[in-house]
């Protein structure tokens, strides 16, 4: 039995026509035996339904025996297709379309795939796996073209697993009529965080680099310094200062740790792919 086609009688209308559409989209389907286009949509409709997989419920209503709730949603012709959405109709076609236009139609008013990564890694954070959800948000981030609503929370995420870095790298790409008051709020608890975790060796680095912009050499021991706290984007560019100064400093020492940063941030983070870039062109 297929789980997101059902035909609707008196007595499942409530349930399936009002009560579903306030979990997912249901797709309305008015026919009649005499309708030779109804003959020709209704195949393809049933197959739609088994390829969006459950985003949307197909609902058959035989409009010549449920002719009441035809008159409910002012069908006028066969075939007549309403979206039904929060118990209200919000769209609708006649006719049997061809396929690519219903597709368009539904691609429409139906969840793109990055919004359900989206929804999956919020179920996921709510059950404490926060790696997995990470994992999800960052494909819907890139799938969305880095969306500002999905940034905040991939943002949100990263401060939660102490990964600061990630999250300025985010938080620096939302656009300014996006910087909400969750943005500000992420801003504010990355900004207390980088400050409270600076340890006093890097204070007294950060202090002496300022006096003498150009040494390699304390460059090189503030980015090791920030590596080991955890301040990934400033040890990366430190370090790749350092090497764009001289590919081989400390006999290879500067890239080796630059490249274990980036191993340990892995494949699929935006700063590793943003540093990988950087020393790809530099040494290549």
């Amino acid at each position: 039995m297929n789980v997101n086609v059902v035909d609707i009688s008196y007595e499942n209308a409530q349930q399936y026509l009002i009560d579903e559409s306030m979990v997912r989209p249901v797709l309305v389907d008015f026919w009649a035996d005499w309708c030779a286009p109804c003959k020709v949509l209704m195949p393809l409709l049933d197959r739609l339904a088994g390829e969006y997989q459950g985003d949307f419920l197909l609902a058959k209503v035989n409009a010549d025996n449920l002719a009441d709730i035809a008159a409910q949603f002012g069908v006028r012709s066969l075939p007549t297709v309403v979206l039904m959405k929060e118990g209200q109709p919000i769209d609708a076609f006649q006719g049997a379309l061809p396929e690519q236009d219903i597709r368009k139609f539904l691609d429409k008013h139906l969840p793109k795939p990055w919004e359900k990564k989206l929804a999956a890694a919020q179920a996921r954070i709510e059950a404490g796996e926060l790696e997995t959800a990470q994992a999800l948000i960052r494909e819907a981030y890139a799938e969305s073209c880095q969306h500002p609503k999905v940034g905040l929370v991939l943002a949100k995420l990263c401060l939660q697993l102490h990964q600061m870095a990630e999250a300025r790298t985010i938080l620096a790409v939302i656009p300014l009529k996006d910087q909400d008051s969750l943005y500000k709020q992420l801003l504010a608890q990355l900004e207390l965080m980088e400050e409270s975790a600076k340890t006093p060796e890097i204070r007294e680095l950060e202090e002496r680099l300022n006096q003498e912009p150009d040494n390699l050499e304390i460059a090189y021991e503030l980015g090791v310094q920030f590596s080991q706290n955890n301040y990934h984007r400033e040890a990366l560019e430190l370090l790749y200062t350092v090497l764009r100064e001289d590919r081989n400093f400390r006999d290879g020492g500067a890239r080796k740790i630059y490249l274990d940063i980036l191993a340990t941030l892995g494949k699929g983070n935006p700063l590793a792919i943003e540093f990988q870039r950087k020393i790809y062109t530099l040494l290549y």
